[in-house]
């Protein structure tokens, strides 16, 4: 496969497990806002640089697993 596709897909499902626990933890907490994108912006852009985080991690620890 592809590594480009590869670290696209494994981005994308961080993101998407990520995201949707914190759309989980922010729609379950009680929290009522007259504009919830308060809330969700803040969210999302944090799982955005969690995600690209994990990913660089992942990454970087699968190719010193190949390199042994």
């Amino acid at each position: 496969m592809n590594p480009k596709l590869v670290g696209a897909l494994r981005r994308a499902g961080i993101y998407f497990v990520v995201g949707y626990g914190g759309l989980v933890l922010i729609n379950n907490s009680g929290l009522v806002l007259d504009n919830m994108w308060i809330a969700y912006l803040p969210m999302f852009i944090a799982v955005y640089f969690f995600s690209r985080w994990a990913d660089t991690k992942i990454a970087s620890r699968s190719s010193n697993q190949s390199d042994d």
